[in-house]
């Protein structure tokens, strides 16, 4: 029988362990506390994994990053890529702000908080999470930190030879590794979590997971069917939904299922070609897309991050929220080829407002739990945008 769960999908196991946790605190309430310690082990495995994670596959990226120079539709590809996500934080911002969410985070109280004051006090504590000792970022988990020592790293060793990047690749591969397998771990913490929740709070949690999720999928339809069609317009000069919808259709459905941008490259190049993109412009532009595009990511983290501050009580301006859009922007880059790669980003966007690594990972617990839906179809946005805009810039260039 265990051998038979464990050759389920992730996401069939996910759904069996959130039914099995809501039946546990129903029927057995008093039992449930006793569960508490399977999903304190997952949250202590992704707080422990979670940093190297970032500093490792951040470096690798940047280290072996490679664009055509020779293909002038790059450019402007990426303009776009960089835009959209750009466009996808900041819609993640208003909806937050629009239908602020509330979380149930095991926290502690306000006054041991230390919220954020002014925007230069904000532009202090980033400039001094930047230059912090590369050991003690990645032991207290400080993401800025981290996050900036990985891209300094990783423009460095661009000038390495090859026999450096290889291994830079293949620690990062190593380092995937050690996260699917905490990552299969999944419903078995999430089952603790589940179980001890609902027995706790009610179903009200319910309530808290259905708003959480609807303002993610809302955000992420909005930027699909308003904020990319805009952009698509602008660079066409035409009406952009056959095109948009063609693209949602035959590779947003297909990478749905697949939950993964890289496995839907051979779809969208056979698409690609299909709309008239060369090949030597979409051999480049869709890999890169599956690499660097993460529009759907941006908004995850945007959303998950504000409805931690919101839950926390965190009074924030708006122009933090727009620091937190571009901070969410590039950590989005770093979410590619990686199970639970946005949630697992959470905490870089966490740190602009001093929240603790034991609450952000509670959050990306919380995250694990609706990622059935969640990464689905932040997943199916990703990659439809990639061939979508290359192939807007295709015909808007040409």
């Amino acid at each position: 029988m265990f051998s038979a769960f464990t050759r389920l999908s992730l996401v069939t196991r996910i759904i069996i362990a959130i039914i099995l946790g809501i039946l546990v605190a129903i029927l057995f309430p008093n039992a449930a506390p006793y569960l508490s310690l399977l999903g304190d082990l997952f949250i202590k495995a992704l707080k422990s994994v979670a940093p190297i994670l970032v500093f490792v596959l951040v470096l690798s990226s940047i280290a072996n990053f490679k664009v055509g120079s020779n293909n002038a539709y790059i450019k402007p590809i990426m303009l776009m890529y960089a835009l959209g996500m750009l466009l996808a934080a900041f819609s993640a911002v208003v909806s937050s702000v629009l239908f602020p969410s509330t979380l149930f985070l095991d926290a502690p109280a306000q006054g041991a908080l230390t919220p954020p004051g002014s925007l230069a006090e904000i532009l202090k504590n980033l400039l001094l999470s930047f230059i912090a000792n590369p050991v003690t970022a990645i032991s207290e988990a400080n993401f800025i930190g981290i996050l900036a020592w990985a891209v300094a790293l990783g423009v460095a060793f661009r000038h390495s030879s090859d026999q450096t990047k290889a291994f830079l690749s293949d620690a990062a591969e190593a380092v995937n590794k050690v996260i699917r397998l905490v990552i299969n771990f999944a419903p078995v913490g999430i089952f603790g979590l589940v179980a001890v929740t609902f027995a706790e709070t009610g179903f009200s949690t319910l309530v808290s997971y259905a708003q959480l999720l609807a303002v993610l999928l809302g955000t992420m339809l909005f930027v699909a069917l308003v904020v990319n069609p805009i952009m698509v317009a602008f660079i066409t000069r035409a009406n952009p939904y056959p095109l948009v919808f063609q693209c949602l259709r035959e590779s947003g459905i297909t990478a749905f299922f697949t939950r993964s941008s890289a496995a839907n490259i051979p779809v969208n190049l056979d698409l690609a070609k299909r709309l008239g993109v060369p090949e030597s412009t979409a051999s480049v532009a869709i890999p890169l897309g599956a690499t660097v595009n993460m529009a759907g990511a941006s908004v995850t983290i945007t959303v998950l991050t504000l409805a931690t501050v919101h839950t926390l009580g965190i009074s924030v301006d708006f122009t933090t929220m727009l620091i937190l859009s571009v901070v969410a922007t590039i950590s989005a880059c770093g979410a590619s080829g990686v199970a639970g790669g946005s949630l697992l980003l959470i905490p870089v966007a966490c740190g602009l407002f001093g929240i603790s690594s034991d609450i952000a990972m509670q959050v990306v617990a919380i995250g694990m739990v609706i990622s059935v839906l969640q990464d689905s179809t932040e997943t199916a946005l990703n990659s439809s945008t990639d061939v979508l805009f290359t192939a807007a810039v295709d015909r808007g260039l040409r």
